[in-house]
């Protein structure tokens, strides 16, 4: 097998981390706080903002003001997955993102997330 087919089937073959993350402003400490089924999508993120398409205006206008080396990204919490039975990876990133976000409550001066709604 050449090099390149090796590197190819040993992607495929690593496993994901899925879980919730900050995107800290270290300028005013503001956050925005999100889960990911894939922490390789972070990269994905930082692309977003560069180019201006970040959903979350507020982030972007920071983020474009700012600079990337204003702002950092930390790991919160990594799913663990089950190794046997049925497992709700879904589920079990909204309840876990949902935990951090009452915990952080990062709305408004705090951060860069809409309130929930009652």
């Amino acid at each position: 097998m050449d090099r390149r087919a090796e590197l190819v089937r040993q992607f495929k073959e690593m496993e994901t981390e899925a879980g919730v993350y900050q995107i800290r402003n270290t300028t005013n400490d503001k956050i925005f706080v999100e889960s990911s089924p894939n922490f390789k999508n972070i990269n994905g993120r930082t692309f977003e903002l560069n180019i201006g398409s970040h959903l979350n205006k507020e982030l972007q206008k920071d983020w474009t003001e700012l600079g990337e080396e204003k702002f950092v990204f930390e790991i919160l919490e990594i799913v663990e997955k089950k190794k046997t039975g049925y497992f709700d990876l879904k589920d079990a990133l909204k309840k876990m993102e949902r935990k951090w976000l009452d915990r952080l409550q990062p709305y408004g001066d705090k951060g860069y997330n809409k309130p929930p709604r009652v």
